[in-house]
């Protein structure tokens, strides 16, 4: 955990989100342009009261010139982070804690992505000159090594392990279908996900995230202040992020049974919050869904679940969209995508519709509605299982005691 933490510090008052997809008629500026304006109506500021950016981007443009140009800023500054699958959250983070410093009084936090131009399905960014060490291996490839672990660990046969990640991705897409901004908005059948084309061991194409253009962004300021932009605005109770030391795939012990990293990040991020259950405690959580195996382990990781108890969860509806606690009610990067630099901002825009009791009625979230619950989770992870860094945020609508 950072040494003090900013809970309760620093609240969201605006925010944007675009709709994810094959924007083939539209750049990333222009993404920009669509996020941006919409987090500033929603604040009710102008460009010139924003103070400083903080702009993620994995391979959409180089400098914070990518968006002082789009916006024509006037002399202002912006960073770019880049932090893998986790990027979108890097901004946010940054620019939080920016705000809570006091060396700036409002921030905006923006992430982008195009991936559809390419003519490439996937990543486009170079990998940096290395040693020839690195373990070669595509991403389906190295999340699947996740299902067969999982199913030694608990002795469940491959058959219901296949039950179990079908339902995952059969539930995410439930929910897109009823999320404008989603890619793809359709309820898909368990056999469809079932028998769709292998990919590699035992995911398929329905256990893969897609791929899409897309942009986020969210207006941050200090607690104290933020009743004077909204009188809903969104308090940030903890934000971890974890950099673990990349040596999954050498150590024997790594099991791919849990990561690592991930259970850390959930550690000082409870400690900052103050969760003690977060099962019972998270009116919502949005999580890295990659790939279904993915969801399925942090379920454990994050401890919504008992160790080798999620898939009893998964299959119970513990995590539907009118479970006991919903994950990825807007659909997750199931049916949204995965444009890098905006994810992590697009899963904390679900949060900031739920909890301003903002979202559709066939998606709100009845713990909300009924004023039991006023807390969400945002989870992104980068990289791979054993070699990768994991952020967590928790907001919440009610400020510091």
């Amino acid at each position: 955990m950072a040494t003090h933490g900013i809970r309760d510090k620093v609240a969201i008052v605006g925010m944007g989100c675009t709709p994810f997809g094959e924007h083939w008629d539209k750049s990333a500026e222009d993404l920009l342009v669509d996020a941006n304006q919409e987090a500033l109506a929603s604040a009710g500021l102008t460009q010139d009261d924003v103070d400083a950016y903080w702009l993620g981007t994995m391979a959409s443009g180089f400098s914070g010139q990518l968006l002082s140009r789009t916006l024509k800023l006037d002399y202002k500054p912006v960073t770019r982070v880049e932090n893998f699958c986790a990027t979108g959250s890097e901004a946010f983070r940054n620019a939080c804690y920016a705000v809570a410093s006091g060396a700036v009084d409002v921030a905006m936090a923006i992430g982008v992505e195009k991936l559809k131009d390419s003519g490439y399905s996937g990543l486009t960014s170079a990998a940096p000159p290395h040693d020839g060490t690195s373990v070669a291996i595509t991403a389906p490839a190295a999340f699947g090594l996740l299902a067969p672990a999982y199913a030694n660990m608990t002795g469940i046969d491959d058959e219901q392990l296949k039950d179990v990640i079908t339902r995952i991705a059969w539930k995410n897409h439930y929910n897109g279908a009823r999320n404008e901004r989603a890619q793809f908005r359709k309820e898909l059948s368990m056999d469809a996900i079932r028998n769709s084309p292998k990919v590699s061991g035992m995911l398929g194409v329905m256990d893969c995230s897609g791929v899409s253009d897309g942009s986020a962004a969210a207006i941050i300021v200090r607690a104290e202040d933020a009743y004077k932009y909204t009188d809903k605005p969104i308090f940030v109770k903890a934000l971890s992020m974890v950099a673990g030391p990349g040596d999954g795939p050498m150590d024997p012990t790594f099991d791919y049974t849990s990561i690592r990293e991930v259970v850390k990040c959930a550690e000082n991020a409870y400690a900052e919050a103050g969760v003690k259950d977060p099962r019972s405690e998270f009116a919502l959580a949005e999580v890295h869904d990659c790939f279904t195996p993915t969801e399925l382990v942090l379920m454990e990781d994050l401890g919504f679940s008992e160790q080798g108890k999620a898939w009893r969860d998964v299959l119970d509806g513990k995590f539907d969209l009118q479970g006991e606690l919903p994950v990825n009610p807007d659909g997750g990067l199931k049916s949204f995508g995965h444009p890098i630099g905006a994810s992590g901002l697009r899963m904390l825009f679900e949060c900031w519709l739920q909890l301003r009791r903002e979202a559709p009625a066939e998606r709100q979230i009845a713990s909300i509605a009924s004023g039991e619950r006023t807390l969400g989770l945002t989870h992104n992870l980068g990289g791979r299982p054993g070699d990768c860094v994991s952020f967590i945020s928790v907001v919440g609508t009610e400020p510091a005691a």
